[in-house]
């Protein structure tokens, strides 16, 4: 196999969920049938990982300083919801009504595992 295939094969392991076969099946997908896709798959991973931070006050994914929920006048300051992840943030977005403010911690604690609040980012 070709060293630039065998890198992509491994640079696609990397996602959640894929292992040695369907990193090869997605690398193969790309090449044979789909490089228009592969290369803007590439453009947006690119893009995505340069510009995307967190948002200064809740700690989402965001391109600016403070997200667009964050900047939001319609949220309600007294309701506070302590999600785990970004993707828990847009799935309460998706599937409720909910009105008020997020903070994502990025993980959990676990004390077991050393990860307490310091780890955390948080006072």
């Amino acid at each position: 196999m070709s060293p630039l295939l065998d890198e992509l094969v491994q640079a696609l392991r990397c996602l959640p969920g894929v292992g040695a076969k369907t990193a090869q099946r997605m690398a193969f997908h790309l090449l044979e049938r789909d490089r228009i896709g592969a290369r803007r798959l590439a453009e947006k991973l690119v893009a995505a990982a340069e510009r995307i931070g967190q948002c200064s006050r809740c700690r989402t994914f965001s391109e600016e300083p403070i997200c667009s929920l964050c900047r939001s006048p319609g949220r309600d300051d007294q309701l506070l919801c302590v999600v785990e992840t970004p993707a828990d943030l847009y799935a309460v977005e998706q599937a409720t009504g909910y009105r008020g403010r997020y903070f994502v911690l990025h993980g959990r604690l676990s004390p077991l595992d050393g990860r307490g609040p310091r780890e955390l980012g948080l006072d």
